[in-house]
């Protein structure tokens, strides 16, 4: 919202106020005095000032909304701040709710409630109207600060799935270079290590022919032995397992990197947890560097800490170093650029955190980075021990203020009245209804069963405090927390629903009914039930079905979400494994060919071939390493994922914050007819998008030629949605599809179907 937004509301605000006071006395002719006018007009712009600031400092601007109001009530008659005093409140209270967090905000509501209650007791003491005020009053500081908190959660939720996609998309740009850069890698590494030892192997073996004949059978023996192993170290680069141990992870980089570091003479100790691949590792491992490289050229010889914490909702990284030992000197200090602050802060920001760095209090220097956790949500500081004791102990000094004239009473003017005034009853029973709203979530029934029966406790608290005012209030304030209730956490299924709204009703009705019977009606008892019934049936039902309205809403945004980064996944995926093909395509086509014809010439004994053989092989792999890089330049060739590109979907995954784990067993073979092949793949996908948050575990087995697919740790994955698609896939080839207990799902494929159809294609 902008300022001019934040200027718009206050504005009316008084506008309703002058309309209220002085407005409706003037138009019945009754002039107030302008000492009156006077102080109205000093309070309300004190007031319309704080609310226009009130959302660079919310709390301050409700303390100001709030003794602003109070003070100008005493001199000023009634209706004078009753705009300002409780729908400007509500404001200031509302935006405490959104811009700060939970504990300031119920702190600020329950003190603020507490404080006008003292107030009104210590100077009017508690009649059947007061009290009825301080409920309703605090039922409106209430609906302000759950609106605030259920807006603020709303807005939260929204920027965590926009970060999430932003984390989705990212990837999906990065891991289609991630797989070619891994490749070419691992490439490179075959070639320098294995072919590279057999042509100098067996070129050593060709120069000392005559002088040491047995040298020879030593390089043939050794050509084919490393032919064989590039042969499975290339079957191993087309289609490395998706397991997390098969690859070297994020945090056992970072210790590589510090082990680097200790080899040049520095002290660090280190504490790392485990980190997913993908944009957050990779600033991690970027801001680490920069930070142990400027300890190199700044302070070498420092003892430096490294802490890295990765959890639900925040990675932490504190790279912090002590002063240098007297007599060191920074070889290094001229050889920075000057930009190492600006990568820092370049990488967190890529990454979607902030980074700080600066001087530490014994002379040395930290760098702490704050970036996404597991969860995505927006990175925000805790409070303190400290801070949260002195709001405490501010919200109670505030709550005991008006109690302190008390103190200076004496006995004997105290009243000795025992009567319990109505009010009484109504603030307890609207605090009970208000913490039963606070478990709603956790435990529906037995919150709807709280609610009801605190509702036929009403039109007791009517009846023993000797209630006199109108007498459908309390009745309406009973139904508001119902309908509350049903708006925000609505009966799932229909019969459900239409029991849960059934029962409200009937309740309902009879604390209304027994309340207005008791005081006496001049319509006949069934007009009356007749009337109460339709109105409390139609409010409820509105609630209902706002609720439901709500729900769906909600469900459809989710649903969209979940497509768009199923989408993002998907082309990610098929963008990496169309890399991969392509540099497969060349392996197939001419490094796997030499090197078979090496390893065919070595077990054959001719050691000129075997040469010429592995030369071959070398100048193919490094002609392939040459075109790598090359993306896009091969044809125009579009594969579907199968079950070999199943690391590249769990490395995505892994990068979005997911906690996924995917295990093939031994049993499962390497080539799977194509229809098995592509199906697994698919269900497998639609599988681990339908998780959340929670730990997800993919097994693939093979027995009695049978592939089964058994999911655990995705509870969505038993909705409609997904048991339809994984049951046509199923479908399709004969298989089945069965769910168990704690999102337990199991695919079984049949292989041998499959095998005959591909045999009668052929």
């Amino acid at each position: 919202m902008n300022r001019t937004d934040d200027r718009l509301v206050p504005a009316l605000l008084l506008c309703a106020q002058a309309v209220v006071w002085p407005g409706v006395p003037l138009v019945r002719g009754a002039v107030p005095p302008a000492s009156a006018l006077l102080t109205a007009t000093l309070v309300a712009g004190v007031v319309v000032a704080a609310l226009v600031l009130r959302r660079t400092r919310p709390v301050a601007a409700l303390i100001v909304v709030a003794a602003a109001c109070a003070l100008g009530a005493g001199p000023l008659p009634a209706g004078a701040m009753a705009v300002l005093g409780t729908a400007g409140a509500a404001l200031a209270v509302f935006t405490v709710a959104i811009g700060r967090d939970a504990f300031t905000a119920v702190l600020c509501v329950t003190a603020l409630a507490l404080w006008q209650l003292g107030q009104g007791i210590s100077l009017h003491g508690l009649s059947e109207r007061d009290g009825l005020d301080m409920v309703l009053t605090a039922v409106l500081y209430a609906a302000s600060c759950g609106a605030g908190l259920f807006t603020r959660r709303a807005r939260r939720a929204r920027q965590a799935a926009g970060r999430l996609l932003e984390r989705a998309e990212t990837e999906r740009h990065r891991l289609p270079a991630a797989e070619r850069r891994r490749m070419e890698r691992e490439l490179h590494d075959i070639s320098a290590h294995h072919l590279t030892a057999v042509v100098v192997t067996v070129g050593a073996a060709l120069g000392l022919r005559d002088r040491r004949p047995e040298l020879a059978s030593e390089a043939l023996e050794f050509a084919a032995g490393t032919g064989h192993e590039v042969v499975r170290a290339l079957g191993a680069v087309r289609a490395p397992a998706p397991s997390r141990a098969e690859s070297s992870p994020p945090e056992e980089q970072l210790r590589d990197l510090v082990a680097g570091f200790r080899r040049l003479g520095q002290r660090v100790d280190c504490e790392i947890d485990p980190l997913p691949d993908g944009v957050v590792a990779e600033a991690a491992y970027g801001i680490v560097r920069e930070a142990l490289t400027n300890v190199v050229r700044y302070a070498p010889g420092a003892h430096t800490t490294l802490l890295c914490r990765y959890g639900e909702t925040r990675t932490e990284i504190a790279v912090t170093s002590t002063a240098p030992p007297a007599g060191a000197v920074a070889h290094g200090a001229g050889l920075g650029g000057g930009r190492g602050q600006g990568l820092l802060r370049s990488r967190a920001r890529e990454a979607g955190g902030t980074v700080h760095s600066g001087p530490t209090a014994d002379g040395g220097w930290e760098v702490r980075a704050v970036l996404p956790g597991r969860t995505a949500t927006a990175v925000e500081p805790s409070a303190p021990r400290s801070y949260r004791v002195a709001q405490v102990v501010a919200a109670a000094g505030l709550i005991l203020q008006p109690l302190l004239p008390a103190l200076i009473i004496r006995p004997d003017d105290i009243s000795s009245g025992t009567e319990v005034s109505a009010g009484v009853f109504f603030a307890l029973l609207a605090a009970g209804q208000a913490m039963t709203l606070l478990w709603l979530r956790r435990a529906p029934r037995t919150a709807y069963a709280m609610l009801l029966g605190l509702a036929l406790l009403w039109p007791v608290a009517m009846a023993v405090g000797n209630y006199r005012g109108p007498v459908l209030l309390p009745s309406a304030l009973s139904l508001l927390a119902t309908c509350v209730a049903l708006a925000m956490v609505p009966a799932r299924s229909a019969a459900y629903r239409s029991t849960t709204v059934l029962l409200v009703v009937l309740v309902h009705t009879a604390a209304a009914a027994t309340a207005v019977l008791a005081r006496g009606a001049t319509a006949s008892t069934w007009t009356v039930i007749a009337g109460i019934t339709a109105g409390v049936a139609l409010t409820v039902t509105a609630a209902q079905l706002a609720g439901v309205r709500r729900t769906r809403h909600r469900q459809a945004g989710d649903r969209a979400h979940d497509e768009r980064l199923a989408a993002w996944t998907e082309e990610a995926v098929r963008d990496a494994w169309i890399e991969r093909h392509r540099i497969a395509a060349g392996l197939e086509g001419t490094v796997f060919a030499r090197t078979a014809d090496m390893v065919a010439e070595a077990e054959a004994g001719r050691l000129d071939a075997t040469a010429a053989r592995a030369r071959e092989a070398l100048a193919a792999m490094r002609a392939l390493l040459d075109t790598v890089p090359q993306s896009g330049s091969g044809p125009e060739l579009r594969p579907q994922p199968t079950l070999q590109a199943l690391d590249l979907l769990a490395h995505h995954l892994r990068a979005t914050g997911r906690d996924i784990d995917i295990r093939l067993t031994d049993r499962v073979p390497r080539h799977l007819p194509t229809a098995v092949d592509l199906a697994a793949y698919h269900a497998a996908e639609t599988l681990l998008a339908a998780g959340g948050e929670e730990p997800s575990l993919l097994e693939l087995d093979v027995e009695t030629d049978t592939l089964t697919l058994t999911a655990t740790g995705i509870p969505r994955a038993s909705g409609t949605a997904v048991r339809e698609g994984l049951t046509a896939r199923a479908a399709a080839l004969g298989g089945t599809l069965t769910s168990g207990p704690g999102g337990t799902v199991h695919l079984r494929l049949p292989l041998t179907t499959a095998r005959d159809d591909e045999e009668g294609q052929r």
